[in-house]
């Protein structure tokens, strides 16, 4: 299994304080940063995009790992990419053209990864599994920090596991804490997303050491 890896998503930060939240969770032992990019018809939120992951990026000194959750995502990668994500990954259920669109990212030089809903099934990227650097699986439905984690995605985590092998990164993101944190590890997991149970803690450092069991 590659290196368990902890990823806050600053969705759940405050927006006010962006680059200290940053230098505060990089300080507490975070090894990625994580941005969701929503446009609020894939996902019913509005987010941030390319101009804020540019004003980021002077302060993270880890990967930041770019979602993005658009209906047309082969139109921003560009913009992505050059306002410096290290790591982007779109929805399987947005592309019409997935296999273009990992080589594009990559091209970009940034690791590509598909990301899968709850509702799609882990058959849906089946030909896609050679081609990607990495695979994230919402374990809530996209939108909104602090929903409960769905028990049922612990089969595809393992399914999708078993596609990728035990060298490439296999991400979640969705009610991740300190209870459903072993049970996606076990199931194969390696790089844990968590919103608001490290920026909603009085300790980021508590908070992201209780992920790494």
């Amino acid at each position: 299994m590659p290196k368990l890896k902890i990823a806050p998503s600053l969705l759940s930060s405050d927006f006010s304080r962006l680059g200290e939240e940053i230098h505060a969770v990089i300080e507490a032992g975070a090894d990625w940063i994580h941005l969701d990019s929503m446009d609020g018809h894939f996902a019913p939120n509005l987010t941030i995009g390319p101009p804020v992951v540019s004003a980021l990026r002077r302060h993270s000194t880890v990967p930041m790992d770019v979602h993005l959750m658009l209906d047309n995502p082969e139109e921003f990668v560009d913009d992505f990419a050059n306002a410096g994500a290290d790591i982007i990954t779109f929805h399987a259920e947005a592309s019409r053209h997935p296999h273009r669109l990992l080589t594009r990212i990559r091209d970009l030089g940034c690791k590509a990864g598909v990301v899968l809903n709850p509702g799609t099934p882990p058959d849906d990227i089946e030909f896609l599994a050679d081609s990607v650097d990495l695979v994230l699986i919402m374990t809530v439905n996209p939108g909104f920090g602090g929903q409960k984690f769905i028990a049922g995605m612990l089969r595809k985590i393992e399914l999708v596991r078993a596609m990728l092998g035990e060298e490439r990164d296999l991400e979640v993101d969705g009610g991740i804490d300190q209870n459903t944190a072993p049970q996606v590890i076990a199931a194969g997991a390696n790089v844990l997303v968590a919103g608001s149970y490290v920026f909603g803690s009085d300790s980021y450092l508590e908070a992201i050491e209780s992920l790494r069991v």
